[in-house]
């Protein structure tokens, strides 16, 4: 095993084929690939999206996102939960030694609640976590947030997007970990100011300030990575807790930049838990 892999915290946000937007996903694969890294514990965090986008006529789609397409707007498939549980079930038969959590990843809740509510009570779920990946349009309908950047600029973008993360974060409580605060940056235009949290250093810590004041957890994504001033910021806002995200939609991709992300979290002053398995905490 690579030095670099060694004592690696839990993956958190994982996505497989249960997930509608995962084509190249596999449950089964990634498993495989956890035990051959050492990861401790995984947790598949499915996709259940309620939010319909709307796309222009020149929108560039995923090729695999275009089979839920209907007349300009795509339809999210719903969450199989069953097949999903069915799925992890044989996988933690198939790997007994491997931590292999329960999850869902809700996409703006606040906006579903019933729809959310109903979804989490059909079943126990590990890891719930609350994301924003959408946002009005002028006129009605909503777009993916990375949509928005010619309309509304980088920064007005990101400070949309923070505020859309409080309302979330006050309006739907039934999640622990809020995912990817950071997500358009995911989009940022080439050809202007690079990305700095430090722009945004009152957004940012007016959103994980709510977010603490929940008792919530705050994921540190690795796809873009995650900014280490932010996590910083949570710990002086009263953020007790962290977790750690591939966001991994393929099976190679589990894990990408948790090692170095760990670092990222002791040095804001985070630590692992009794539980390997489980969240870090603050010193």
């Amino acid at each position: 095993m690579s030095p670099d892999l060694q004592n690696l915290p839990a993956d958190d946000h994982v996505h497989s084929e249960w997930s509608w937007d995962a084509a190249a996903g596999a449950m089964e694969a990634t498993c495989a690939r956890a035990v051959e890294i050492g990861l401790p514990s995984l947790s598949f965090t499915e996709h259940a999206d309620f939010t319909n986008w709307t796309y222009g006529i020149d929108a560039d789609i995923p090729g695999h996102w275009a089979r839920h397409l209907e007349q300009g707007v795509l339809l999210p498939p719903r969450l199989d939960v069953e097949g999903y549980l069915a799925c992890l079930e044989r996988c933690r038969d198939t790997f007994p030694g491997l931590s292999i959590r329960t999850g869902v990843e809700l996409g703006e809740p606040h906006w579903h609640g019933a729809q959310a509510g109903s979804l989490l009570g059909s079943a126990p779920f590990d890891r719930v976590l609350a994301s924003v990946h959408s946002s009005p349009i002028d006129g009605g309908g909503f777009g993916d947030v990375g949509s928005f950047f010619d309309a509304r600029g980088p920064a007005g973008v990101i400070r949309e997007y923070l505020r859309e993360v409080i309302r979330l974060i006050d309006g739907f409580d039934p999640f622990t970990v809020l995912a990817h605060i950071d997500y358009p940056v995911r989009y940022w235009p080439d050809g202007v100011r690079p990305f700095d949290a430090r722009d945004f250093e009152d957004e940012y810590r007016g959103a994980v300030r709510a977010l603490a004041a929940r008792g919530k957890v705050l994921e540190v994504n690795t796809r873009v990575p995650l900014d280490r001033v932010i996590i910083k910021w949570w710990r002086e806002e009263g953020g007790t807790a962290i977790s750690f995200a591939s966001d991994a939609h393929t099976p190679d991709a589990l894990a990408a930049g948790l090692a170095e992300a760990a670092g990222w979290g002791r040095a804001a002053g985070f630590r692992p838990s009794s539980d390997p398995t489980d969240f870090w905490v603050r010193d």
